[in-house]
């Protein structure tokens, strides 16, 4: 009888827990007994951004995406000059009008900081919302203020010696060549090939600070200190940087270039043999497709400086949510689905776009370890994949292109052996403390 009663407690016991199972697997039921579905999502979203080719071009993409799952969601994407988007974003929120402000909107990185310490309360808090352990140290630092993360982050601008293979070959230098070499070592270099084929290695703005952001981060420090205090004139890594501008220009290795279409005009016409800058510039130089297979990308210079790295960044932007957003959300939800967690789209928009986002498990993906024979077959944006997340991590704080321009007031004066390095230095400090009131 005992055998019995064990027997049929058993049986019950397994009824149970079978019943368990299936009420925990169904879906949820309302009083009436229908089964609840997560809410659709509707509404409209605007989003301001800049360059049709490349960031709107890019958004529409993320767009039709996210409306095949949510076609109750109207997504409006405005394509504004960067200036004029910038000027508007700064009046609104001086002025606290949120009305006609967007409800997502594109950053550049070196203005990041700016907006979110300026504007306190006026950008979404991401922090719990988006997976950022998914993105790029650097780029997630960039969008940091007192522990919390206020954006997504999109593309990386990490940088690359991208050179002519045949001017260099001429001057006697193969691929092995050029990994991890110091900017003395660039120089040497330029000085062969302009020997030996008559061309130049670089074209070259002389009051462009671009390939100085580039030097600099490379060492991991920036025009101001980790509290954000001007740090020009005792900066060993920035008077290194303007020695090596200022070396460059002495060796006779540069064709002077003013603005950007002279600058693309340089390197697609033959004229110069290399361009050290950010993955982004990859489409201009494929755009000259009489010279696929001549080019190879190697690492980034470096400066001779102890910690110095081969890696390096110049440029690229991230996506904000601002807080008043009638549909804050639905915008959220929309940077989730698409830009932090859709593979293939960042599969599409390097192949159509040459954009390398910084959404590290994408570059897992087929289309970053792809022979490209432009480049000779060179895997170019695994590589980029391998040094990107080797770039120094740097707080560029609020003022970086006011430092620019301070800096470049003076390095005429550098050039032309005028005024010493540690002089101009000193100088270009007291303009930029001027300049911003410290």
């Amino acid at each position: 009888m005992k055998k019995l009663l064990a027997l049929v407690l058993v049986v019950m016991l397994v009824f149970s827990m079978a019943a368990c199972s299936k009420k925990t697997e169904e879906p949820a039921t309302s009083e009436s007994g229908a089964s609840e579905q997560p809410a659709e999502k509707s509404g409209k979203i605007t989003i301001w951004a800049w360059d049709p080719n490349f960031n709107i071009a890019i958004m529409n993409e993320a767009k039709a995406r996210y409306q095949k799952d949510n076609p109750k969601v109207e997504i409006e994407i405005v394509d504004i000059a960067k200036g004029d988007l910038e000027q508007k974003l700064h009046t609104n929120l001086a002025s606290g009008v949120t009305e006609g402000l967007p409800d997502i909107v594109l950053i550049e990185d070196y203005n990041a900081q700016k907006y979110l310490q300026s504007y306190p309360g006026s950008f979404a808090d991401l922090t719990n919302k988006v997976k950022h352990s998914d993105f790029l140290n650097y780029k997630v630092g960039l969008m940091t203020v007192a522990g919390k993360v206020y954006g997504v982050p999109f593309d990386t601008g990490a940088s690359g010696f991208y050179y002519r293979s045949d001017y260099l070959e001429q001057a006697g230098y193969k691929a092995e060549d050029l990994n991890n070499i110091t900017w003395d070592k660039f120089i040497e270099i330029g000085k062969a090939v302009k020997e030996k084929t008559g061309k130049k290695m670089l074209g070259f703005g002389l009051d462009d600070g671009g390939l100085m952001r580039v030097m600099l981060q490379s060492t991991g420090k920036w025009y101001f200190d980790e509290q954000g205090n001007i740090n020009l004139a005792n900066n060993d890594a920035l008077k290194a940087a303007v020695k090596a501008y200022k070396d460059i220009v002495d060796a006779g290795i540069i064709k002077p270039t003013s603005g950007w279409n002279e600058w693309v005009a340089a390197f697609n016409g033959g004229d110069t043999a290399a361009v050290v800058t950010g993955v982004w510039i990859t489409g201009s130089i494929k755009a000259e497709a009489s010279q696929s297979g001549l080019w190879k990308v190697a690492p980034t210079p470096r400066l001779d400086l102890a910690g110095a790295v081969n890696a390096s960044n110049l440029g690229g932007s991230s996506w904000y949510v601002l807080e008043k957003s009638k549909n804050k959300e639905v915008a959220i939800d929309f940077l989730n689905k698409i830009y932090a967690g859709d593979n293939d789209f960042y599969q599409k928009i390097l192949i159509d776009r040459g954009a390398v986002g910084s959404y590290i498990p994408a570059q897992n993906g087929a289309s970053y370890s792809n022979e490209d024979t432009f480049f000779g077959g060179q895997k170019v944006y695994s590589d980029f994949s391998t040094w990107m997340k080797q770039i120094p991590s740097i707080n560029y704080g609020l003022y970086t292109y006011e430092a620019d321009t301070a800096i470049f007031s003076v390095m005429p004066d550098v050039y032309s052996g005028a005024l010493t390095i540690d002089a101009a230095m000193k100088k270009a400090e007291e303009q930029l403390k001027n300049q911003i009131g410290q």
